[in-house]
C-alpha cells in the first residue's frame, strides 16, 4: 500500500513568501491523515491533488494559531466542493468548543458529518484500525500539546504457494485469506496462515512532533521511526530563544532522532528569520546521517522496510 507524506505548510508562526503555516498530510491508500491545519493550508491541499472526498482524519497538536486557524477554512472548502464522507477530528478538548463556536458565528454549514475526539493522556492510542494505530504522546510546549505517531501493524509474511498446495488448499479465495493472515478450513482441517507464510513483516512508522522541546519520553515514543518530522524552529545559535518559547533547535531534533534510531529526519516549522535553512540542515546533519528540510508541497514516499 502506498504511503506518502505531503507538506502543505512548513513555516512557524509567521508565514513567508515560500512557506505557509504548518500542515502535513499523510496519504495512506485511500485515506488521508492531516496533522495540523495552519491558516490558508487549503490552497496547497487543493494543489496537491489529494481529493476532497477521501476518508479523512484530522489531528491537531495544540491550540496555537499557526496550527489550527486553517481548520474552519478547510472544513468549509471541503463542503463547498461537495464532500459527503464524514471527517474525524482529534485534538485537545478545547478544540471542540473552538469548532462549534466558529461554525455558529460564521454560519458554516457542512455537507458531511463531523465527529470530534478529545485527545488526553500520554502514549495513548487515539485510532486503532485493522492495520494501523495512531498514538498521541504529551509534548512539552508553552500550552498543552501532543505529538503523534502512525504505526502500521505487522503484515503477514511472504506467501508460499507450494506449502498451500502440499496442505491441500485449492488455489483461489482460500489462498487470498491465507495471504492476508486468516486461517482457513480445508476438508475439516484448520490450515493456519502461519503454516504457509514466512515470518511477519514490520509495518511503517511515521512520527510528527508538533511544537515541543525534546525529552526522553519523546525519544521512546519515536523509537525506530522510518520518518520523523520534527520541529526545528531555531538554529542552535538561537538556543536561548528556543528555550524561552519552548521550541526545538535543529541540533535538538537531530540528537533526539539519533537516540531514537530514526531512519530519516525531516526538519520543519522554521522561523521566518531564516531566509535559507541550510544552516539548520547542516547543524542537524553533523549529528544525524539522514536529514532533509521540508518545503511546501514536498512529497516523500515511505516504502516498506523490506
Amino acid at each position: 500500500m502506498q504511503l506518502k507524506i505531503i507538506f502543505l505548510g512548513t513555516s512557524s508562526a509567521v508565514p513567508t513568501a515560500k512557506r505557509g503555516q504548518q500542515s502535513i498530510a499523510v496519504v495512506r491508500g485511500g485515506e488521508v491523515l492531516i496533522f495540523d491545519v495552519g491558516e490558508c493550508m487549503q490552497r496547497n491541499f487543493l494543489r496537491s491533488g489529494i481529493g476532497v472526498n477521501r476518508r479523512m482524519r484530522i489531528f491537531i497538536t495544540h491550540m496555537h494559531g499557526d496550527h489550527v486557524l486553517g481548520l474552519l477554512g478547510l472544513l468549509q472548502t471541503l463542503a463547498l466542493n461537495g464532500r459527503d464522507l464524514p471527517i474525524y477530528v482529534y485534538g485537545p478538548s478545547v478544540l471542540n468548543e473552538y469548532i462549534e463556536v466558529n461554525r455558529r458565528l460564521l454560519n458554516i454549514n457542512l455537507t458531511y458529518n463531523l465527529y470530534f475526539n478529545s485527545v488526553d493522556g500520554d502514549n495513548t492510542i487515539v485510532v486503532d484500525e485493522k492495520d494501523y494505530v495512531i498514538k498521541a504522546c504529551k509534548a512539552e510546549h508553552s500550552i498543552p500539546a501532543y505529538s503523534y505517531c502512525l504505526h502500521e501493524k505487522d503484515r503477514p509474511g511472504v506467501f508460499y504457494p507450494e506449502k498451500a498446495l502440499a496442505l491441500g488448499v485449492p488455489k483461489g479465495r482460500l489462498w487470498h485469506k491465507l495471504q492476508h493472515g486468516e486461517d482457513v478450513i480445508v476438508d475439516g482441517r484448520v490450515v493456519r496462515s502461519s503454516d504457509v507464510t514466512g515470518p511477519k513483516r514490520k509495518g511503517r512508522k511515521i512520527g510528527i512532533s508538533g511544537d515541543t522541546i525534546v525529552n526522553d519520553r519523546l525519544v521512546e515514543f519515536f523509537r525506530d521511526c522510518d520518518v520523523l518530522v520534527f520541529e526545528s524552529t531555531f538554529s542552535h545559535e538561537d538556543k536561548a530563544k528556543a528555550m524561552e518559547a519552548m521550541h526545538s533547535t535543529a541540533r535538538d531534533a537531530a540528537e533526539l532522532a539519533a537516540k531514537a534510531r530514526v531512519k530519516l529526519l525531516v526538519l520543519t516549522h522554521f522561523s521566518a528569520r531564516y531566509n535559507d535553512v541550510k544552516r539548520l540542515v547542516d547543524e542537524a546533519s553533523a549529528i544525524h546521517s539522514n536529514v532533509i528540510p521540508a518545503e511546501d508541497m514536498l512529497t516523500i514516499d515511505v516504502p516498506y522496510p523490506e
